[in-house]
């Protein structure tokens, strides 16, 4: 037990005692580092000050950050790469507001986080009596989240450490909150109970086998396809199944599509990949296999014309939530369990006589990505000034193909669309981004986190309006001297920077950001390399030296204002007003 105290009066505790004692600080380190976290990463403030002090002191790794949402960000990737909570600190009511958003994101994205927040005193917030910070947390935090615990006795906090772990990590992962009262942490307890008090979890997120009957189904109706998909999810990138996924793959011979942080489970360079022959894989397809992909607007939901005639096709799911199935079409082989277990059923059962699918169909997505690629590629190779997204895309496809062990994190609208389709991946979980909700504010938190627990350099592509919510953290990255290069695509405003306010007034058009803006100086301000580029030559040296050098950099890639369009590819989510008023 870390850090006990000797009481020898009577009036510390209240009691005519003496020895080895421990508080609420200590058993919640204690119950962190006896199940293998050992990383927080928050923002201190009032009660948790000295629990990031006491934890960093007993050889955790506190990283503190300028805004709670974005720690949070940082926890819920690290629990993707780790596959163990990662641990987001915060203060009471504002804070956890704070941390909140990435609780939720997380929670929508099947990360296994745990939200640990500090609360006002049980008494005055239920009788709303005005404390400091005083909310009703866990009320809050409940609707949004997998699951919510408070603890109230120095004697609980083991139990709600491992229910909290467990909770995060078992079935489909999520979100997960603990809510910590400020008197918690002052309660003192003898050191031998509090010992014997802490839960180490075993098994906390045991394998869910498939049953036969669902593998024989679904490969059944796999064997008969006559123009066979599968589509990996991120969900397939987090079971770490990868030589499973992959020899699944090449065993069957079937063309697959990965979403975007599916990437990598096999190189998007994989004679398989029908990456850049998406739209007629998903149109002509009549068995689709979904491994840890989930039919929501990330893929039309499964119907539609990108889908093409409906009822033309059959999806196989595998799925360690059952509710996911029939979500929004009818699953014909729906396979339930954990990824590594199914996949490994499938494998099984192939035997080794299994089938290739009919040439014809691999012929036709072959000709299809040939044609889509050499579209492409002149495109990629401008070497213009100013840059566009393509130009200076086709620069950072060739640092990654070069640094396939680099992390690459990804966030905008026309940076994100497009970088998703130009930059190849090579390894598993090196491509990370907005996921499930689309939101933008994720780059810095996952950036820094990805840094710290891979140890790996990381490349962050940012929209320019994408790294405005997480900016201040070029500072955390200074502080703490991670292997980060940031690349900012500064096209003046989002979407564009062309746009003009249709009154006549002299305010900026809501779009457009201050012209000719200079991210990297905010880098150079905390210690860091700030670089301006303004073509494709000067940003492949300045992201090579960044790459190279492993210190903080900021490279504010000058982009043509005109570059981009209107939400990116998801425009038609954007309403427009078609009326026009008399004035």
């Amino acid at each position: 037990m870390s850090a006990m105290v000797q009481d020898t009066t009577t009036t510390a505790v209240g009691a005519e005692t003496e020895g080895e004692l421990t508080d609420g600080f200590h058993l919640v380190i204690d119950a962190l580092k006896l199940n293998g976290i050992d990383t927080i990463y928050g923002v201190p403030g009032i009660p948790i000050t000295d629990l990031g002090r006491l934890a960093q002191g007993e050889g955790m790794r506190v990283i503190s950050f300028r805004h709670e949402q974005n720690a949070g960000n940082a926890a819920a990737i690290a629990g993707f790469l780790t596959k163990k909570p990662g641990i987001c600190l915060t203060v009471s009511a504002p804070g956890f507001l704070n941390g909140l958003t990435a609780l939720a994101n997380a929670t929508t994205n099947c990360f296994p986080m745990i939200l640990i927040s500090g609360s006002s005193e049980r008494e005055i917030v239920d009788l709303q009596q005005g404390d400091y910070e005083e909310m009703d947390q866990l009320a809050i935090a409940k609707p949004l989240c997998k699951a919510a615990f408070r603890v109230l006795h120095a004697a609980d906090i083991g139990i709600g450490v491992a229910r909290a772990i467990r909770a995060a990590v078992s079935g489909r992962p999520g979100g997960v909150y603990l809510d910590l009262p400020a008197k918690l942490f002052s309660q003192v307890m003898g050191a031998e109970a509090g010992r014997q008090s802490l839960v180490k979890v075993i098994d906390a997120a045991p394998a869910q086998l498939p049953a036969p009957s669902a593998i024989a189904r679904a490969l059944d109706l796999l064997k008969n396809a006559k123009r066979p998909l599968i589509i990996l999810g991120k969900g397939a990138a987090y079971a770490q199944a990868d030589e499973d996924i992959r020899a699944f793959v090449e065993k069957s011979g079937i063309p697959y599509l990965p979403m975007s942080m599916a990437k990598g489970l096999l190189p998007d360079t994989h004679p398989q990949s029908a990456g850049a022959a998406r739209s007629q894989a998903l149109k002509d397809a009549d068995v689709v296999v979904l491994i840890g992909a989930r039919l929501n607007w990330l893929l039309s939901h499964g119907k539609g014309k990108s889908w093409g005639e409906p009822g033309s096709k059959k999806f196989i799911q595998i799925d360690i939530e059952p509710k996911e199935m029939d979500s929004n079409v009818e699953i014909a082989a729906p396979v339930v369990g954990d990824i590594g277990s199914c996949v490994a059923a499938l494998l099984a059962g192939m035997g080794s006589s299994w089938q290739a699918p009919p040439a014809d169909w691999i012929k036709t997505l072959e000709t299809r990505k040939e044609a889509n690629l050499a579209k492409m590629a002149g495109r990629l190779q401008k070497n213009s000034m100013p840059m566009d997204f393509h130009s200076a895309l086709g620069v950072l496809r060739t640092i990654i193909k070069e640094r396939p062990d680099a992390i690459l994190v990804n966030e905008g609208a026309n940076t994100l669309d497009l970088a998703r389709g130009v930059i190849d991946m090579y390894q598993p979980r090196k491509r990370l981004d907005v996921g499930t909700w689309g939101v933008m504010g994720v780059g810095m938190g996952f950036a820094i986190a990805a840094a710290i627990e891979t140890g790996k350099p990381v490349l962050a592509v940012e929209g320019d309006s994408a790294f405005g919510f997480s900016g201040m953290e070029v500072e955390t990255i200074c502080r703490y001297n991670l292997p980060v290069c940031i690349v900012v695509f500064n096209n003046n405003g989002i979407y564009r920077g062309t746009d003009v306010n249709q009154s006549g007034h002299s305010d900026a058009a809501t779009t457009v950001f201050v012209k000719d803006a200079r991210y990297d100086v905010m880098m150079t301000a905390f210690g860091g390399i700030g670089v301006n580029v303004t073509t494709p030559d000067e940003l492949r040296v300045a992201v090579n030296e960044a790459m190279n050098s492993g210190k903080p950099t900021l490279i504010n890639a000058v982009i043509d204002p005109a570059a981009g369009s209107e939400s990116g590819n998801i425009g038609n989510l954007n309403p427009q007003s078609v009326v026009v008023k008399k004035k």
